[in-house]
Protein backbone atom coordinates (compact mmCIF):
# COMPACT_ATOMS: atom_id res chain seq x y z
CA UNK A 1 0.00 0.00 0.00
CA UNK A 2 1.20 3.99 -1.14
CA UNK A 3 -0.38 7.03 0.24
CA UNK A 4 0.22 10.07 -2.29
CA UNK A 5 -0.29 13.55 -0.44
CA UNK A 6 -0.85 16.16 -2.66
CA UNK A 7 -2.99 19.36 -2.29
CA UNK A 8 -5.42 19.54 0.47
CA UNK A 9 -6.89 16.00 -0.25
CA UNK A 10 -5.29 13.19 -0.18
CA UNK A 11 -5.46 10.16 -2.84
CA UNK A 12 -4.72 6.61 -2.15
CA UNK A 13 -3.67 4.39 -4.44
CA UNK A 14 -4.44 0.45 -3.82
CA UNK A 15 -2.03 -2.48 -5.51
CA UNK A 16 -3.66 -5.57 -5.07
CA UNK A 17 -1.39 -8.65 -7.37
CA UNK A 18 -2.71 -11.47 -8.61
CA UNK A 19 -0.33 -14.21 -8.69
CA UNK A 20 4.05 -14.86 -7.97
CA UNK A 21 4.39 -14.01 -12.02
CA UNK A 22 3.42 -10.16 -12.71
CA UNK A 23 0.81 -10.95 -14.88
CA UNK A 24 -1.34 -7.69 -14.35
CA UNK A 25 -1.91 -5.41 -11.73
CA UNK A 26 -5.58 -3.88 -10.82
CA UNK A 27 -5.44 -0.31 -9.03
CA UNK A 28 -8.09 1.62 -7.06
CA UNK A 29 -7.77 5.12 -6.71
CA UNK A 30 -9.77 6.32 -3.72
CA UNK A 31 -9.71 10.50 -3.35
CA UNK A 32 -10.91 11.97 0.05
CA UNK A 33 -11.27 15.49 1.13
CA UNK A 34 -11.23 16.95 4.37
CA UNK A 35 -13.06 20.54 4.89
CA UNK A 36 -13.05 22.79 7.59
CA UNK A 37 -16.13 24.82 8.58
CA UNK A 38 -15.71 27.91 10.56
CA UNK A 39 -18.30 29.24 12.71
CA UNK A 40 -18.42 32.72 14.05
CA UNK A 41 -20.71 33.15 16.62
CA UNK A 42 -22.00 36.50 18.22
CA UNK A 43 -24.30 37.28 21.64
CA UNK A 44 -27.63 37.00 21.24
CA UNK A 45 -28.47 38.94 24.75
CA UNK A 46 -26.09 40.59 27.06
CA UNK A 47 -26.86 41.22 30.75
CA UNK A 48 -25.49 44.01 32.53
CA UNK A 49 -24.43 43.84 36.02
CA UNK A 50 -27.91 46.01 36.68
CA UNK A 51 -30.18 43.27 35.40
CA UNK A 52 -30.88 45.30 32.34
CA UNK A 53 -31.18 42.94 29.30
CA UNK A 54 -29.92 43.59 25.54
CA UNK A 55 -30.98 41.53 22.67
CA UNK A 56 -29.15 41.98 20.05
CA UNK A 57 -30.67 41.11 16.35
CA UNK A 58 -28.66 40.44 13.53
CA UNK A 59 -30.50 41.96 10.65
CA UNK A 60 -31.04 39.73 7.49
CA UNK A 61 -29.80 41.79 4.42
CA UNK A 62 -30.64 39.16 2.01
CA UNK A 63 -34.34 39.11 2.68
CA UNK A 64 -34.72 42.23 1.15
CA UNK A 65 -32.68 41.70 -1.95
CA UNK A 66 -33.58 38.05 -2.85
CA UNK A 67 -31.78 38.43 -6.27
CA UNK A 68 -28.27 39.02 -4.73
CA UNK A 69 -25.87 35.87 -4.08
CA UNK A 70 -24.58 35.12 -0.20
CA UNK A 71 -21.18 36.26 -1.41
CA UNK A 72 -22.85 39.50 -2.47
CA UNK A 73 -25.21 39.87 1.13
CA UNK A 74 -21.97 39.86 3.37
CA UNK A 75 -20.00 42.14 0.86
CA UNK A 76 -16.59 41.87 0.54
CA UNK A 77 -14.26 40.68 3.75
CA UNK A 78 -13.02 44.45 4.90
CA UNK A 79 -17.16 45.60 4.18
CA UNK A 80 -17.59 43.09 6.77
CA UNK A 81 -14.72 43.95 8.91
CA UNK A 82 -15.73 47.24 8.84
CA UNK A 83 -19.50 46.63 9.53
CA UNK A 84 -18.54 44.69 12.49
CA UNK A 85 -15.91 47.43 14.16
CA UNK A 86 -18.79 49.55 13.97
CA UNK A 87 -21.27 47.68 15.31
CA UNK A 88 -18.83 46.95 17.99
CA UNK A 89 -18.06 50.50 18.92
CA UNK A 90 -21.77 51.45 19.32
CA UNK A 91 -22.22 48.44 21.24
CA UNK A 92 -19.57 49.49 23.65
CA UNK A 93 -20.28 53.01 23.29
CA UNK A 94 -23.98 52.17 24.31
CA UNK A 95 -22.90 50.04 27.31
CA UNK A 96 -20.57 52.70 28.14
CA UNK A 97 -23.43 55.08 28.65
CA UNK A 98 -25.73 52.89 30.38
CA UNK A 99 -23.13 51.61 33.21
CA UNK A 100 -20.08 54.02 33.08
CA UNK A 101 -16.68 52.42 34.53
CA UNK A 102 -18.25 48.81 33.15
CA UNK A 103 -16.83 47.28 29.83
CA UNK A 104 -15.72 50.61 28.05
CA UNK A 105 -12.80 50.84 25.67
CA UNK A 106 -10.96 53.77 24.90
CA UNK A 107 -10.09 54.96 22.23
CA UNK A 108 -6.23 55.10 20.88
CA UNK A 109 -6.04 59.15 21.49
CA UNK A 110 -7.18 58.74 24.87
CA UNK A 111 -5.24 56.05 26.16
CA UNK A 112 -2.09 58.44 24.67
CA UNK A 113 -3.34 60.87 26.77
CA UNK A 114 -4.32 59.37 29.69
CA UNK A 115 -0.28 58.00 30.00
CA UNK A 116 0.49 61.59 29.56
CA UNK A 117 -1.55 62.61 32.57
CA UNK A 118 -0.24 59.36 34.62
CA UNK A 119 3.51 60.62 33.67
CA UNK A 120 3.09 64.28 34.50
CA UNK A 121 3.57 65.49 31.05
CA UNK A 122 6.81 63.23 30.61
CA UNK A 123 7.62 62.14 27.34
CA UNK A 124 9.69 58.83 26.84
CA UNK A 125 11.21 57.65 23.62
CA UNK A 126 10.95 53.54 22.53
CA UNK A 127 13.88 51.69 22.50
CA UNK A 128 14.40 50.41 18.32
CA UNK A 129 16.09 46.91 17.79
CA UNK A 130 19.71 47.79 17.76
CA UNK A 131 19.65 50.10 20.05
CA UNK A 132 23.48 50.30 21.80
CA UNK A 133 22.76 52.24 25.02
CA UNK A 134 21.94 49.19 26.84
CA UNK A 135 25.27 47.36 26.23
CA UNK A 136 26.72 51.07 27.24
CA UNK A 137 25.34 50.38 30.60
CA UNK A 138 26.43 47.39 31.18
CA UNK A 139 30.21 48.60 30.68
CA UNK A 140 29.50 50.90 32.78
CA UNK A 141 28.35 48.76 35.62
CA UNK A 142 31.31 45.97 35.16
CA UNK A 143 34.44 48.27 34.67
CA UNK A 144 35.74 50.59 37.41
CA UNK A 145 38.14 52.27 34.92
CA UNK A 146 34.85 53.12 32.54
CA UNK A 147 33.03 54.47 35.71
CA UNK A 148 36.00 56.68 36.96
CA UNK A 149 36.56 57.72 33.39
CA UNK A 150 32.96 58.40 32.41
CA UNK A 151 31.98 59.47 35.91
CA UNK A 152 28.58 57.59 35.77
CA UNK A 153 27.34 54.65 37.85
CA UNK A 154 24.49 52.39 37.28
CA UNK A 155 21.90 51.75 39.79
CA UNK A 156 19.34 49.17 39.78
CA UNK A 157 15.89 48.67 41.48
CA UNK A 158 13.46 51.05 42.63
CA UNK A 159 14.46 51.46 46.28
CA UNK A 160 18.31 52.54 45.13
CA UNK A 161 16.69 54.68 42.55
CA UNK A 162 14.31 56.19 44.68
CA UNK A 163 17.17 56.78 47.70
CA UNK A 164 19.17 58.58 44.87
CA UNK A 165 17.05 61.02 43.69
CA UNK A 166 15.96 61.70 47.14
CA UNK A 167 19.62 62.28 48.28
CA UNK A 168 20.00 64.75 45.18
CA UNK A 169 21.72 62.60 42.57
CA UNK A 170 21.94 63.86 38.80
CA UNK A 171 19.51 61.10 36.99
CA UNK A 172 20.74 60.88 33.20
CA UNK A 173 19.19 58.01 31.18
CA UNK A 174 16.46 55.90 32.53
CA UNK A 175 15.13 52.45 30.98
CA UNK A 176 12.33 50.89 31.88
CA UNK A 177 9.95 48.11 30.93
CA UNK A 178 6.48 49.09 31.76
CA UNK A 179 5.10 52.45 32.50
CA UNK A 180 3.83 51.20 36.00
CA UNK A 181 7.23 51.14 36.96
CA UNK A 182 8.38 54.86 35.84
CA UNK A 183 5.26 55.71 37.90
CA UNK A 184 6.35 54.57 41.10
CA UNK A 185 9.53 56.77 40.66
CA UNK A 186 9.49 60.71 42.23
CA UNK A 187 7.79 61.61 38.18
CA UNK A 188 9.34 65.53 39.71
CA UNK A 189 12.59 64.58 39.57
CA UNK A 190 13.31 62.96 36.49
CA UNK A 191 13.03 66.23 34.27
CA UNK A 192 16.21 66.43 33.31
CA UNK A 193 16.96 62.61 32.48
CA UNK A 194 16.26 60.78 29.45
CA UNK A 195 13.57 58.23 30.04
CA UNK A 196 13.77 54.88 27.31
CA UNK A 197 11.18 52.21 27.39
CA UNK A 198 12.99 48.66 26.51
CA UNK A 199 11.83 45.32 26.33
CA UNK A 200 11.86 43.25 29.52
CA UNK A 201 13.52 40.46 28.24
CA UNK A 202 16.26 43.13 27.08
CA UNK A 203 16.68 44.29 30.80
CA UNK A 204 16.99 40.42 31.90
CA UNK A 205 19.69 39.87 29.31
CA UNK A 206 21.67 42.83 30.78
CA UNK A 207 20.77 42.92 34.50
CA UNK A 208 23.20 41.07 37.33
CA UNK A 209 19.85 40.24 39.06
CA UNK A 210 18.35 36.85 39.03
CA UNK A 211 14.56 38.75 39.05
CA UNK A 212 14.43 42.38 37.62
CA UNK A 213 12.79 45.03 38.26
CA UNK A 214 12.43 46.31 35.28
CA UNK A 215 14.00 49.88 36.06
CA UNK A 216 17.54 50.75 35.94
CA UNK A 217 19.05 54.61 35.84
CA UNK A 218 22.76 55.88 34.80
CA UNK A 219 23.67 58.33 37.04
CA UNK A 220 26.09 60.77 37.34
CA UNK A 221 28.77 59.63 39.91
CA UNK A 222 27.38 60.95 43.57
CA UNK A 223 29.78 63.26 45.53
CA UNK A 224 29.14 62.66 49.49
CA UNK A 225 29.65 66.40 49.72
CA UNK A 226 27.14 67.63 47.51
CA UNK A 227 24.35 64.84 48.78
CA UNK A 228 21.53 65.66 50.87
CA UNK A 229 21.31 62.68 53.38
CA UNK A 230 17.92 61.68 55.92
CA UNK A 231 17.96 64.12 58.55
CA UNK A 232 16.69 62.09 61.01
CA UNK A 233 19.13 59.79 60.84
CA UNK A 234 21.93 62.41 61.14
CA UNK A 235 20.46 63.62 64.27
CA UNK A 236 21.03 60.10 65.77
CA UNK A 237 24.54 59.86 64.34
CA UNK A 238 27.23 59.34 67.04
CA UNK A 239 30.67 60.71 66.55
CA UNK A 240 32.06 57.38 65.51
CA UNK A 241 34.15 57.34 62.46
CA UNK A 242 34.58 54.25 60.11
CA UNK A 243 38.05 53.28 58.04
CA UNK A 244 38.03 50.71 55.92
CA UNK A 245 41.92 49.14 55.17
CA UNK A 246 42.34 47.02 52.05
CA UNK A 247 38.62 45.27 52.37
CA UNK A 248 38.61 43.81 48.58
CA UNK A 249 35.35 41.34 48.87
CA UNK A 250 32.36 43.36 47.53
CA UNK A 251 30.40 41.67 49.73
CA UNK A 252 31.49 42.56 52.52
CA UNK A 253 32.31 45.91 52.19
CA UNK A 254 28.50 46.23 51.41
CA UNK A 255 27.57 44.70 54.50
CA UNK A 256 30.28 47.18 56.31
CA UNK A 257 28.28 50.11 54.94
CA UNK A 258 24.83 48.70 55.51
CA UNK A 259 26.02 47.98 59.35
CA UNK A 260 27.66 51.50 59.12
CA UNK A 261 24.31 53.28 58.42
CA UNK A 262 22.36 51.85 60.82
CA UNK A 263 24.76 52.53 63.58
CA UNK A 264 24.51 55.95 62.86
CA UNK A 265 28.52 56.26 61.66
CA UNK A 266 29.33 60.16 61.05
CA UNK A 267 31.03 59.00 58.43
CA UNK A 268 32.78 55.96 56.24
CA UNK A 269 36.04 56.14 54.92
CA UNK A 270 38.07 54.28 52.11
CA UNK A 271 41.67 53.79 51.39
CA UNK A 272 43.01 53.25 47.97
CA UNK A 273 43.28 49.99 48.46
CA UNK A 274 39.35 49.04 48.95
CA UNK A 275 37.16 47.90 46.17
CA UNK A 276 35.45 50.45 44.14
CA UNK A 277 32.06 51.57 46.18
CA UNK A 278 29.88 51.41 43.57
CA UNK A 279 30.50 48.73 42.50
CA UNK A 280 26.75 46.81 41.34
CA UNK A 281 27.47 43.68 44.19
CA UNK A 282 28.57 46.52 46.55
CA UNK A 283 25.46 48.74 45.82
CA UNK A 284 23.33 45.71 46.19
CA UNK A 285 24.74 44.59 49.36
CA UNK A 286 24.64 47.90 51.05
CA UNK A 287 20.83 48.46 50.44
CA UNK A 288 20.90 52.32 49.87
CA UNK A 289 23.53 53.32 52.51
CA UNK A 290 25.43 55.02 49.95
CA UNK A 291 22.67 57.62 50.35
CA UNK A 292 21.87 57.69 53.96
CA UNK A 293 25.78 58.86 55.06
CA UNK A 294 28.89 60.20 53.80
CA UNK A 295 31.11 57.36 51.92
CA UNK A 296 34.72 59.06 50.68
CA UNK A 297 36.28 56.41 48.71
CA UNK A 298 39.88 56.14 46.96
CA UNK A 299 42.00 58.38 49.83
CA UNK A 300 45.32 57.90 51.02
CA UNK A 301 46.55 58.02 54.47
CA UNK A 302 47.18 61.92 54.56
CA UNK A 303 43.52 62.44 53.15
CA UNK A 304 41.62 60.03 56.23
CA UNK A 305 43.68 62.30 58.40
CA UNK A 306 42.23 65.39 56.83
CA UNK A 307 38.68 63.86 57.52
CA UNK A 308 39.29 63.15 61.05
CA UNK A 309 38.04 65.53 63.89
CA UNK A 310 40.86 66.82 66.26
CA UNK A 311 41.20 65.65 69.06
CA UNK A 312 40.22 61.49 67.65
CA UNK A 313 41.04 58.06 68.85
CA UNK A 314 41.89 55.55 66.22
CA UNK A 315 41.35 51.85 67.19
CA UNK A 316 42.38 48.79 64.93
CA UNK A 317 39.67 45.38 64.74
CA UNK A 318 42.31 42.82 64.54
CA UNK A 319 41.79 38.60 63.85
CA UNK A 320 43.26 38.06 67.14
CA UNK A 321 40.61 35.82 69.57
CA UNK A 322 43.42 35.04 71.98
CA UNK A 323 44.35 38.25 73.69
CA UNK A 324 48.48 38.90 74.18
CA UNK A 325 49.66 39.76 77.21
CA UNK A 326 52.59 41.65 77.37
CA UNK A 327 55.91 41.04 79.05
CA UNK A 328 58.66 42.30 77.95
CA UNK A 329 58.68 44.12 74.76
CA UNK A 330 55.95 42.16 72.99
CA UNK A 331 54.14 38.84 73.49
CA UNK A 332 53.10 36.53 71.18
CA UNK A 333 50.63 33.37 72.26
CA UNK A 334 52.42 30.03 72.38
CA UNK A 335 50.16 28.15 70.70
CA UNK A 336 49.84 30.33 67.67
CA UNK A 337 49.78 28.35 64.28
CA UNK A 338 47.55 30.29 62.30
CA UNK A 339 47.61 33.98 61.01
CA UNK A 340 44.40 34.63 62.69
CA UNK A 341 46.16 33.73 66.07
CA UNK A 342 48.57 36.80 65.81
CA UNK A 343 46.93 39.25 63.18
CA UNK A 344 48.53 39.95 59.99
CA UNK A 345 50.06 43.60 59.23
CA UNK A 346 51.66 44.28 56.27
CA UNK A 347 54.26 47.02 55.52
CA UNK A 348 53.99 49.93 52.47
CA UNK A 349 56.64 47.98 50.28
CA UNK A 350 54.99 44.78 50.64
CA UNK A 351 51.90 45.94 50.39
CA UNK A 352 52.51 47.23 46.67
CA UNK A 353 54.03 43.29 46.03
CA UNK A 354 51.12 42.28 47.65
CA UNK A 355 53.08 40.39 50.61
CA UNK A 356 51.79 39.40 53.54
CA UNK A 357 54.15 39.60 56.90
CA UNK A 358 53.57 38.51 59.84
CA UNK A 359 54.19 40.71 62.84
CA UNK A 360 56.09 38.86 65.60
CA UNK A 361 59.21 40.29 67.24
CA UNK A 362 62.20 37.98 65.65
CA UNK A 363 65.22 37.84 68.36
CA UNK A 364 68.99 38.71 67.18
CA UNK A 365 71.78 36.00 67.70
CA UNK A 366 75.25 37.41 68.74
CA UNK A 367 77.08 36.20 65.23
CA UNK A 368 74.14 37.68 63.29
CA UNK A 369 75.32 40.14 60.19
CA UNK A 370 74.42 44.09 60.37
CA UNK A 371 71.37 43.02 57.49
CA UNK A 372 70.16 40.49 60.19
CA UNK A 373 70.26 43.30 63.01
CA UNK A 374 69.23 45.92 60.62
CA UNK A 375 66.20 43.87 59.92
CA UNK A 376 65.47 43.44 63.72
CA UNK A 377 65.85 47.07 63.98
CA UNK A 378 63.01 47.10 62.39
CA UNK A 379 60.73 44.86 63.57
CA UNK A 380 61.56 46.60 67.21
CA UNK A 381 60.43 49.80 65.65
CA UNK A 382 57.28 48.82 64.24
CA UNK A 383 54.36 50.36 66.65
CA UNK A 384 52.72 48.68 69.51
CA UNK A 385 49.50 48.47 70.18
CA UNK A 386 47.92 47.40 73.75
CA UNK A 387 45.30 44.59 72.88
CA UNK A 388 41.53 44.70 74.23
CA UNK A 389 38.46 43.18 74.08
CA UNK A 390 35.75 44.79 72.46
CA UNK A 391 33.12 44.72 75.64
CA UNK A 392 35.99 46.89 77.64
CA UNK A 393 35.47 50.82 77.79
CA UNK A 394 37.35 51.95 74.33
CA UNK A 395 34.53 54.47 73.03
CA UNK A 396 35.21 58.02 74.31
CA UNK A 397 34.19 61.23 72.58
CA UNK A 398 35.27 61.08 68.81
CA UNK A 399 36.52 57.67 68.30
CA UNK A 400 37.28 56.06 64.84
CA UNK A 401 37.86 52.52 63.70
CA UNK A 402 39.87 50.37 60.95
CA UNK A 403 38.35 47.20 59.52
CA UNK A 404 40.73 45.41 57.56
CA UNK A 405 40.31 42.76 54.53
CA UNK A 406 40.65 39.12 55.72
CA UNK A 407 43.50 38.66 53.05
CA UNK A 408 46.06 41.69 53.46
CA UNK A 409 45.42 42.70 56.96
CA UNK A 410 46.39 45.95 58.55
CA UNK A 411 48.57 48.21 57.06
CA UNK A 412 51.57 50.25 58.83
CA UNK A 413 50.00 53.18 58.31
CA UNK A 414 46.82 52.26 60.01
CA UNK A 415 48.99 50.59 63.06
CA UNK A 416 50.80 54.33 62.80
CA UNK A 417 48.00 56.31 63.07
CA UNK A 418 46.33 54.36 65.65
CA UNK A 419 49.52 54.49 67.67
CA UNK A 420 50.00 57.90 67.49
CA UNK A 421 46.59 59.00 68.98
CA UNK A 422 46.78 56.67 71.69
CA UNK A 423 44.35 53.86 70.11
CA UNK A 424 44.11 49.79 71.23
CA UNK A 425 44.12 46.60 69.19
CA UNK A 426 40.41 45.86 69.69
CA UNK A 427 39.36 41.77 69.29
CA UNK A 428 36.62 39.38 69.89
CA UNK A 429 37.02 36.46 71.96
CA UNK A 430 36.05 32.73 70.58
CA UNK A 431 35.86 29.51 71.57
CA UNK A 432 39.10 27.58 70.72
CA UNK A 433 39.48 26.60 67.01
CA UNK A 434 36.95 28.54 65.67
CA UNK A 435 38.06 30.51 62.46
CA UNK A 436 38.30 34.17 62.77
CA UNK A 437 34.96 36.33 61.79
CA UNK A 438 34.82 37.52 58.74
CA UNK A 439 35.49 41.85 58.67
CA UNK A 440 31.83 42.30 58.25
CA UNK A 441 30.86 40.34 60.82
CA UNK A 442 33.51 42.05 62.76
CA UNK A 443 32.97 45.28 62.16
CA UNK A 444 28.92 44.99 63.28
CA UNK A 445 30.11 43.70 66.58
CA UNK A 446 32.61 46.74 66.95
CA UNK A 447 30.38 49.40 65.68
CA UNK A 448 27.31 48.69 67.64
CA UNK A 449 29.34 48.02 70.79
CA UNK A 450 31.21 51.71 70.00
CA UNK A 451 27.81 53.35 69.25
CA UNK A 452 26.49 52.05 72.86
CA UNK A 453 29.86 52.91 74.54
CA UNK A 454 29.20 56.67 73.28
CA UNK A 455 25.49 56.58 74.44
CA UNK A 456 26.47 56.19 77.89
CA UNK A 457 28.83 58.61 77.84
CA UNK A 458 27.17 61.35 76.81
CA UNK A 459 24.37 60.11 79.26
CA UNK A 460 26.71 60.26 82.31
CA UNK A 461 28.45 63.50 80.68
CA UNK A 462 24.36 65.22 80.45
CA UNK A 463 23.70 63.79 84.20
CA UNK A 464 26.76 65.52 85.53
CA UNK A 465 25.76 68.63 83.59
CA UNK A 466 22.30 69.14 85.23
CA UNK A 467 23.83 68.27 88.68
CA UNK A 468 26.06 70.97 88.36
CA UNK A 469 23.53 73.44 87.05
CA UNK A 470 21.15 71.71 90.35
CA UNK A 471 23.80 73.18 92.46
Amino acid sequence: MAALFGGVGHEITLFMGRGSCLRGWNSVVVTSRRFIRGLRRRPVAVLHPGGERETRVKSNETADQPGQTRRDAGGTGWERSRRRRAEDEAFHAGAAARNPGHGSKPAAGASCSGVREQLGGLRFEKAQPGDKRLPKVVSIARSRAFREQQGKVLLEGRRLICDALAAGAAPQTLFFSRVERLCELPLDKLRQASLVKVKFEDIKIWSDLVTPQGVLAIFSKPDASRLSFPKDLRLQSVPLFLICDNVRDPGNLGTILRCAAAVGCDRVLLNKGCVDAWEPKVLRAAMGAHFRLPIFPGLDWNDISQHLPKPVTVHVADNVHKLMVRQDAEAVPQDAEKPGDVGWVCNSDSSRNKHLEEYVESDSDANSDSDDDSDSDDELSRPYLEPKAYHENWAQRSTALVISGEMHGLSSEALQLAEETGGHRLSVPMAPGVESLNSAMTAGILLFEGRRQLMNFTQKASRRARSVTLR
